[in-house]
């Protein structure tokens, strides 16, 4: 049976059922074959992009399991436990080097500054634990725990937990339901067009990077945690709705000392409940699949911090309305696989709180980041992608301000435009599947509102230019 093929009725009903317990795994996670049975390309293409049966085993809960199991029923023959003898853990490093296109200034000594080093060495750049697997009958889950070589600390990473099972309908058709809490708006997605899983798979975190980004863009990630229900209509229809509350790491009431509830010296609180939706549509054939869909989220943020001193969380906020568009389109061949994907969001901001403040210069901006990606790889052991970013929107002094005004270095704008664009190409190779060796680059066109002397210090845009070269294994 081909990995892309849909799942029939009838005499395949028994492998159907079997399946459709399976989930994508956002990360290619070593747990999940050893759980499954099955080889890294029955749920990737090349990890970490999903194939079609890897998204089944997403929305399914992880839960397909090939491993002998520990059990255990009560007196009503109702399972009580089930556990495997092998623990679903996993771990994965990332080792990088990182060169900028031209060096940035050493002000460490201001009364005879110089320049930094030109490259930089992460070893690890990333090292992650993984919880990746079932935990009890249709609960799964895929936890990481990380530790960064920027920060220096260990932290959660990107986790999400869900519970689902399946029902095959009487026109034979399948509908598989469930239920996630995650804490990265995206995560949970089944396809690699939207941001959580989106190209870059893996990056420097050494570049200069802008100074502009979607909420809904990353901007959130392990700051939130998130619950949503969602169905799969016959592996073709796509529904999911949800919300978000704040769930701040290393964040303690400045009274009591202890995690919460927040106060005014945090930064960005939701207030309420930030609704969370998501739509798509995904259509099977021969060795192709085609995704279309949209997503969004409305986030109403009480900046506190963020406004420069501790502000009690009451009254103006900030509100920030993403909607957004994504595709996919596969093709999984015996020998050639080949990817194109994208997404387009464009975000609404109402900035009561920050112009208030005088933080913003306008009480309402936008910002629409674009992106879009093809991919291709023989025999899933050499290949390449080439992508093109965009990020437009409304000039601001306040958001995006010039050196001198209350920022500093040279993420700056010297006209208050946050426009970023260029071009990023990645080739790699991958002499196991659970092992691959990228060499990427980065080419700006325009940085942060322009292509020349975008700081108005004389730092062009492709002075940004990064070079990344990355090992990234997992076992």
């Amino acid at each position: 049976m081909r990995c892309h093929a849909r799942f029939q009725s009838g005499a395949g009903t028994t492998l159907a059922v079997l399946a459709m317990t399976l989930s994508p795994v956002a990360q290619a996670v070593p747990s999940f074959a050893r759980q499954t049975g099955m080889a890294c390309a029955a749920c990737h293409t090349v990890f970490p992009e999903l194939t079609p049966f890897g998204r089944m085993f997403k929305a399914n809960g992880y839960t397909l399991s090939n491993l002998q199991q520990v059990e255990a029923v009560n007196s009503k023959r109702e399972e009580m436990l089930e556990l495997a003898k092998t623990p679903a853990l996993s771990i994965m490093a990332q080792v990088s080097y990182t060169e900028l296109g031209k060096r940035l200034p050493d002000k460490s000594n201001p009364a005879a500054p110089g320049l930094t080093q030109s490259g930089t060495t992460g070893f690890p750049q990333q090292l992650s634990l993984f919880y990746a697997g079932e935990i009890a009958p249709h609960f799964g889950a895929m936890a990481q725990l990380t530790y960064a070589n920027d920060s220096g600390t260990i932290g959660i990473d990107n986790t999400d937990l869900r519970f689902a099972d399946m029902e095959i309908l009487p026109d034979k058709k399948s509908l598989v339901y469930g239920i996630s809490l995650n804490n990265n708006p995206t995560v949970d997605d089944l396809w690699n067009s939207t941001p959580a899983w989106g190209f870059p798979y893996a990056a420097s975190n050494a570049n200069v990077s802008p100074l502009a980004a979607t909420e809904i863009d990353g901007t959130l990630a392990q700051d939130v945690a998130g619950i949503s229900a969602y169905a799969f209509w016959n592996q073709s229809i796509y529904l999911e709705l949800g919300g978000y509350r704040s769930a701040k790491q290393g964040q303690t009431n400045e009274l009591t000392g202890a995690a919460g509830p927040l106060d005014g010296t945090a930064s960005n609180v939701i207030e309420g409940l930030a609704p969370y939706w998501r739509a798509a549509y995904e259509r099977d054939w021969n060795a192709n699949s085609l995704e279309i869909g949209v997503y969004g989220a409305d986030f109403k943020l009480l900046p506190g911090q963020a406004l420069g001193t501790p502000t009690p969380l009451q009254g103006a906020d900030n509100r920030f309305d993403d909607v957004a568009e994504d595709f996919q389109y596969q093709y999984i061949g015996e020998d050639n696989i080949f990817s194109v994907e994208g997404t387009r969001i464009h975000e609404s901001m109402r900035l009561a709180a920050s112009f208030a403040a005088a933080v913003s210069a306008n009480p309402t901006d936008d910002l629409t980041t674009e992106r879009v990606w093809g991919t291709y790889y023989y025999q899933r052991r050499f290949g390449g992608t080439l992508g093109w970013f965009s990020t437009t929107g409304s000039s601001d002094a306040g958001l995006y301000p010039a050196p001198g005004a209350g920022a500093a270095g040279v993420v700056t704008s010297a006209n208050g435009s946050p426009d970023t664009n260029g071009i990023l190409g990645e080739v790699s190779y991958l002499p196991w599947l659970n092992v691959k060796l990228s060499l990427q680059y980065t080419h700006y066109t325009k940085f942060n509102g322009a292509g020349a002397d975008y700081d108005g210090l004389g730092r062009n845009a492709s002075d940004n230019d990064t070079l990344y070269l990355v090992l990234w294994f997992a076992y």
